[in-house]
């Protein structure tokens, strides 16, 4: 796997995981009515990852040569929760993420 490569598989990862914790900050916010911290906390997380994440997935559409179909798919599955992790792996497993697709 190039760098780009592994700076869109971590930044995947990570847009993945704040958006599950955004997710039980919301259960537990609005399910439990407990507390707002963990909302407030992963809110902003994930707010910082998902910016990430859309500069490092054009960043791989550049270094990485993609089809504009892939910066695309990618971009489009940040909007819903956690479909970036398996992207990333679909990605790595039909070569996107290597050297052969740059």
């Amino acid at each position: 796997m190039t760098p780009a490569g592994k700076l869109f598989a971590a930044a995947a990862l990570i847009e993945g995981v704040t958006w599950a914790g955004l997710l039980i900050g919301m259960l537990l916010k609005y399910g439990t009515g407990t507390t707002e911290l963990v909302v407030w906390l992963f809110g902003r997380l994930h707010g910082a990852a998902f910016l990430f994440y859309v500069a490092v997935s054009l960043y791989a559409w550049v270094k990485l040569r993609w089809p504009l179909w892939t910066v695309l798919l990618a971009l489009l599955a940040a909007v819903p929760p956690l479909v970036t992790v398996p992207l990333e792996m679909w990605f790595r497993r039909i070569g996107l993420l290597s050297e052969r697709s740059a």
